[in-house]
């Protein structure tokens, strides 16, 4: 069971950076077509080469149209999809200054808790996300420049939210097992060797 989760941990982390990636790259080629842009249209551009600057602005030289917002979609997916491994690795920020005298019962109890709170916010993100998906979809609403259906974006970031509540909550039972048993069976100092 736990090679499971953690083959789907590792798999939508993957995920999330090709995503990530096509998002730097969109990103980088927009900016590198506004600046382009820009210079064709400058006196210099038009007083040196004006047959040339012309015809490459004809051929579409410029900014990625609606890269902000394929962009702002895509970012919600890939927060999502890194949220599984970082669950499963126990890679979320934490301060031990206050926890560290604490008896190895009471870290267990402890790491408990915060995993049945981490399940719980992602259930109800997951939940949330459900919603919205479904009255973006009967809306109809679309985004403004590229006018693609919102609920896309939406449905995207409720599969990354459901995968990631799913191992949260196999999270909460392996801490469970691990209380009942005295033992560690998902190590806190695992990190990204997982």
């Amino acid at each position: 069971m736990n090679q499971f989760f953690k083959t789907l941990s590792r798999s939508m982390a993957m995920l999330g950076g090709i995503v990530l990636t096509f998002i730097i790259l969109l990103t980088c080629v927009s900016i590198l077509g506004r600046a382009m842009f820009s210079g064709l249209h400058s006196g210099f551009a038009q007083a040196w080469f004006p047959g040339l600057a012309s015809a490459l602005i004809d051929a579409g030289i410029g900014p990625v149209r609606g890269d902000f917002e394929v962009a702002g979609s895509l970012m919600a997916f890939a927060i999502f999809a890194f949220l599984p491994l970082t669950q499963m690795t126990n890679g979320h920020a934490s301060v031990d200054i206050f926890t560290s005298w604490i008896p190895p019962r009471g870290q267990r109890v402890l790491r408990l808790i915060i995993e049945v709170l981490f399940a719980l916010v992602l259930i109800v993100i997951a939940t949330q996300l459900l919603a919205g998906t479904q009255s973006k979809l009967k809306s109809g609403q679309t985004t403004f420049l590229l006018e693609y259906p919102i609920w896309w974006a939406y449905a995207a970031s409720l599969c990354g939210a459901v995968i990631a509540a799913i191992v949260a909550v196999y999270m909460v039972a392996v801490r469970v097992a691990e209380l009942a048993t005295g033992t560690t069976l998902i190590s806190d100092e695992m990190g990204a060797d997982l």
